[in-house]
């Protein structure tokens, strides 16, 4: 008798269903994806858990090594040997990008520091090879303004522009990008063009400090400062501002005076 109960109770179940809504392939499928997500979600948070275990366990592995290197790197700058000290003040900085066991940013700068007495001025970019980007004389650009307003039409971070330099021969703009990552590149894309609000677009003549895609100019370390710069044909004359956009990149920018 019981098990007669569960039959019918089984199938005044299943009677139920449609009674109220008929079920469809499209609900069932639903279904599943949504089991589907649910197990898919406990998966990522597994290999997630997983991967932070690994992580905390050789963060513990390295630290030794870390405080080695920076034990050399501070020894061999009180003995003035420069090279040796930047070597292993860059070897304790990719363990600590990786595992974060001091101010990544203070060590950054000793790096950048280091790097002219060491002979590598030229390694970076850093804030020395960025130097060559300034100009020492703009008296031939009719306006000149430094950090000058403009509205970042898509929030990019880190990225500013320093300066901006117009002539009836070329516009320049100098820009500065910050890393937030070990090895992070830039490149700056050949369709990269300004627009003023009195003109159609002026596309790239040439640039400065940084390369054109599909080549990269890598930037070592976290908060190093690539300062580069873009040349464009004249804007109009009776421009007063104008755009100017990396195609298909956050990096777009507007209401740039340029008198």
């Amino acid at each position: 008798m019981k098990g007669k109960n569960a039959l019918l109770f089984v199938l005044g179940l299943s009677l139920a269903v449609p009674a109220s809504a008929q079920w469809t392939n499209y609900d069932t499928s639903r279904a599943i994806s949504g089991v589907l997500g649910i197990a898919r979600q406990s998966i990522e948070s597994a290999e997630r858990k997983k991967e932070m275990e690994i992580q905390a366990r050789q963060k513990v592995e390295f630290e030794q090594s870390f405080k080695d290197a920076m034990a050399e790197a501070k020894a061999s700058e009180a003995e003035e040997q420069w090279g040796n000290a930047l070597e292993k003040f860059e070897e304790a900085a990719k363990l600590n990008c990786k595992y974060g066991y001091s101010d990544q940013h203070t060590l950054t700068q000793k790096i950048s520091s280091l790097y002219v007495k060491a002979g590598r001025q030229e390694d970076g970019p850093s804030i020395l090879n960025n130097a060559n980007t300034i100009l020492s004389d703009y008296s031939a650009y009719s306006y000149v303004k430094e950090n000058p307003v403009f509205i970042n039409k898509k929030n990019a971070a880190g990225i500013t522009i320093c300066r901006v330099a117009c002539s009836d021969k070329e516009t320049r703009i100098e820009m500065e990008v910050e890393a937030f990552s070990a090895n992070m590149y830039c490149s700056v894309q050949g369709t990269t063009y300004i627009k003023g609000n009195k003109g159609g677009k002026l596309g790239l003549e040439s640039l400065e400090n940084v390369k054109l895609e599909p080549a990269r100019t890598y930037i070592p370390w976290p908060y190093q400062k690539l300062r580069f710069a873009l040349i464009f044909p004249p804007l109009p004359e009776e421009a007063k501002e104008f755009e100017l956009i990396f195609p298909k990149t956050p990096w777009q920018f507007k209401d740039i005076k340029c008198k």
